[in-house]
């Protein structure tokens, strides 16, 4: 599942909103200075945060969140600072200039909205670099990775904390305490900027998992610092219909017999796997699984269907290598998983009636006709053809966290 680079981390989209309620503070002041209950209100300063898509003597023209372009223009004498990217304080913040600002940038304009709503007067800009997002972004990517570990949520302990997670044929114990901080991903999103604060109570049985934090030397347990799980649908099986224009595509799911509407929009990453790698894949994931129940959270163990992920396969006799025809699938899907960003990337329009697909898709919101595809993968063709009861399970990750094995 991609995640792209272009969004900020849920931490430094957190750090902008808090300075919203010191810009609440500022609307408090400026109505305290008002000379009388009966002179006329001065508009109240509010604020907008967005992205820098160009800068030009005094105007800044921003996309903000909400995905409207605006054009802010910054009063002489205007309040410029720089804030560190993670800080929360604007006493930590230093002075700074417009000539600084560039495309990139994340900003929070205080001011008032002009004659239209696509203008803006600022008296104060909150400016965070482009490079320290980018820096910070990385720096998390190399945590994952190296302290990153996960799988399918196989059991869940509220008394003590602890999940029971799979990867392969592997069991791992995560410890959580009250210091874990616990994410959700949100809808159809596998974005870690996207993902919403969550709770142990949460996660449930056949979840997909990832955990950071200290592992044992066996690897096979960790003491969490952060969790992030989410809950999602692989699919598999030819395209019966497909509609561009609307988005759409129906299929008959090899594993639950059924067909199934998946909705494909722009966030979803499509990829076409190449033969050659499709055929090896086909080999190792040789024996099926069993057709019974669903597919919800997938077998596979914590592998990347990431953007930004760069994990190698694991190695031959690692985690999940072993454990028969089951085992071997399962890892097999995990490989699958953390190769999958290097396939090309294609459009829907590049789908035809009858090509064979492998799909994770967000979990339906009950009495939901449809879900909606995080990734679809085609020229599974020969997978699909060694695994008639459905295609290996493909599963997600953060910052190309991996398998759940030692390292």
């Amino acid at each position: 599942m991609a995640i792209r680079n272009n969004s900020l981390t849920l931490k430094i989209a957190l750090s902008l909103g808090v300075l919203f309620a010191l810009a609440g503070s500022m609307n408090c002041g400026l109505a305290a200075q008002a000379p009388a209950p009966a002179a006329p209100a001065a508009a109240a300063a509010v604020s907008q945060r967005g992205t820098v898509k160009a800068v030009s003597g005094n105007t800044i023209t921003m996309v903000a969140d909400a995905g409207q372009t605006v054009t802010v223009n910054v009063a002489t004498g205007a309040m410029i600072m720089q804030l560190a990217v993670g800080s929360t304080d604007l006493k930590t913040a230093t002075a700074s200039q417009l000539t600084d600002i560039a495309v990139g940038d994340r900003v929070l304009v205080t001011g008032k909205v002009g004659e239209t709503p696509e203008t803006f007067g600022a008296v104060r800009v909150i400016l965070m670099k482009s490079s320290d997002i980018a820096s910070m972004q990385a720096a998390q990517q190399a945590d994952w990775k190296a302290r990153g570990m996960g799988g399918v949520v196989s059991a869940v302990d509220p008394a003590t904390g602890a999940i029971t997670i799979t990867s392969g044929a592997k069991k791992i114990v995560v410890s959580t305490s009250s210091k874990t901080d616990f994410k959700r991903f949100a809808g159809g999103s596998v974005k870690y900027s996207d993902a919403k604060p969550g709770t142990l109570a949460q996660i449930q049985p056949k979840d997909q998992l990832q955990a950071r934090g200290t592992k044992s030397e066996d690897g096979a347990s960790m003491q969490a610092e952060e969790v992030i799980s989410g809950s999602f649908e692989n699919l598999s099986g030819q395209i019966a219909s497909i509609d561009p224009a609307a988005g759409k595509i129906t299929l008959k799911d090899l594993a639950t017999k059924k067909v199934i509407t998946v909705d494909v929009t722009a966030s979803s990453d499509i990829r076409n796997m190449p033969l050659q790698m499709a055929n090896m894949f086909a080999a190792r994931s040789n024996g099926g699984g069993s057709a019974a129940g669903g597919r919800r959270g997938g077998g596979g163990g914590g592998g990347a269907i990431t953007a930004d992920a760069q994990g190698a396969p694991a190695a031959q006799g690692g985690p999940g290598a072993g454990g028969g025809a089951g085992g071997t699938r399962r890892s097999a899907g995990a490989d699958l998983s953390q190769m999958i960003t290097r396939f090309p990337t294609i459009t829907l329009a590049d789908l035809h009636k009858g090509d064979a697909v492998m799909i994770v898709a967000s979990e339906p919101t009950p009495g939901a006709s449809t879900v909606m595809a995080v990734t679809v993968l085609t020229g599974v063709d020969p997978i699909l053809t060694a695994n008639p009861n459905g295609g290996m399970d493909l599963s997600m990750s953060v910052g190309g966290g991996g398998g759940g094995g030692a390292e």
